[in-house]
């Protein structure tokens, strides 16, 4: 060795050109089409001829470069196959991740491919279910059977979060497979259906009638202001609980009274303007206050997640169960899209148009509709979901209501 100079790699790499050059005894640097400059080291073990990287330059300066070479070397003229030890190694290492571990390179690695909402869920869902469970073991130490126990474990708050849950985990360990940190994936043969059952019949959905709105809308406050007043948004915007559960005060536009739900939080991929009645801004306000520095609008309470993720659909399910629950035969049992069902009956009662109603729930017009009529109602929406707000403030507090048919507004 010893043929190479520091200003000779200098000028090599400010030139740009891919090549290959050698110190001698094997020790090459080459530097790639896309600028990148390594050392390589060239041997031969029984006849064959094999390399090893010994690092990027100039991160490796020339020196250190001869210095591993020669390390290198002496262990080939010991018979041993350094590629070989380096490559096993590295294995090792990778064997070595905890599962938390596995977890940020799993999420790191997926943020390139996935919407930047389903890593905040998928975030969430593994720091409150796996990693206080198995966060501590080997990744290569878990067992079908852990992952079973999680799945039992989630599937006590929800089937619908034990579902979510084994997805994720199932992902992060086919990630592991592929990064060569486990050798088999043990969610492989674990099956939701074997472990927490079928899923359930979907139920028709229900319209709350205005007796049963009388009953429910004043018992809010048993279950908390921060779900109080989730309802009360769903219920007044006719908007699907994950769009608020992913909503973040960028999308809240306080002074034109909108709120606007991005393309990827939208279930038909597009973007959608909500406005806001008066009620709708004062509900939004007090839940900025409740939210404090997270920038989403309903964060998640659960001491077991670190950082600032939004709050689970499943949260406000089981605020409602205890809701429902509690009063007895003056309220069916519901579900947040029931809002949804309960916002586009009362409409239509109202006299609002069927395709400003269909639009308020952020339903495609289909059809010629569809095609030719780009319009999207947003004054007529906007009167719509005022008359509907003020009609949901009057049950809330035992005024009678007189329905009055609204006229559609002039162009």
């Amino acid at each position: 060795m010893g043929k190479l100079k520091d200003v000779q790699l200098r000028n090599c790499v400010k030139a740009g050109r891919p090549l290959a050059m050698t110190d001698g005894d094997g020790l090459t640097f080459t530097l790639s089409a896309s600028g990148t400059a390594a050392w390589v080291l060239r041997y031969y073990v029984a006849g064959k001829r094999k390399e090893m990287t010994l690092g990027r330059y100039p991160d490796i300066p020339l020196t250190k470069a001869r210095e591993r070479a020669l390390e290198a070397r002496a262990k080939i003229q010991g018979g041993v196959d350094v590629g070989r030890e380096k490559q096993r190694a590295k294995q090792a290492e990778a064997r070595a991740w905890t599962v938390r571990k596995l977890v940020e390179d799993y999420l790191t690695r997926a943020a390139e491919r996935l919407a930047e909402g389903t890593i905040s869920q998928r975030r969430q869902q593994l720091s409150a279910h796996v990693l206080p469970i198995i966060g501590h073991l080997p990744a290569k130490d878990v067992t079908p059977a852990d992952i079973v126990d999680i799945t039992e474990r989630a599937a006590g708050k929800s089937l619908h979060v034990a579902r979510l849950v084994l997805i994720a985990v199932r992902e992060v360990f086919a990630h592991a497979v592929a990064r060569h940190v486990v050798a088999a994936n043990p969610c492989a043969h674990v099956k939701a259906k074997a472990v927490i059952g079928p899923r359930p019949v979907n139920r028709t959905r229900i319209k709350l009638t205005e007796p049963e709105l009388r009953a429910m809308l004043p018992a809010l406050p048993k279950i908390g202001r921060q779900n109080e007043l989730a309802i009360k948004v769903l219920l007044a915007t006719c908007t699907r609980i994950g769009e608020l559960t992913r909503a973040e005060w960028a999308h809240v536009d306080f002074g034109r009274r909108e709120w606007t739900i991005p393309p990827e939080d939208s279930k038909n991929g597009k973007r959608f303007v909500i406005p806001m009645a008066d009620a709708v801004v004062g509900w939004f306000a007090e839940l900025h206050d409740l939210a404090y520095e997270s920038h989403y609008v309903l964060p998640v309470r659960s001491r077991r997640a670190e950082g600032d993720y939004p709050m689970e659909s499943t949260t406000l399910n089981a605020a409602i169960n205890r809701l429902c629950k509690s009063l007895g035969e003056q309220c069916r049992r519901f579900t947040p899209h029931d809002l949804r069902s309960t916002a586009r009956s009362h409409l239509a009662a109202m006299g609002v148009d069927i395709i400003v109603a269909e639009r308020c729930l952020n339903h495609s017009l289909g059809g010629l509709v569809g095609v030719y009529d780009q319009h999207d109602y947003l004054k007529e929406r906007r009167k719509a979901l005022d008359e509907w707000a003020a009609f949901i403030l009057a049950c809330e507090a035992g005024r009678t209501w007189n329905v009055i048919p609204l006229r559609p507004i002039a162009a």
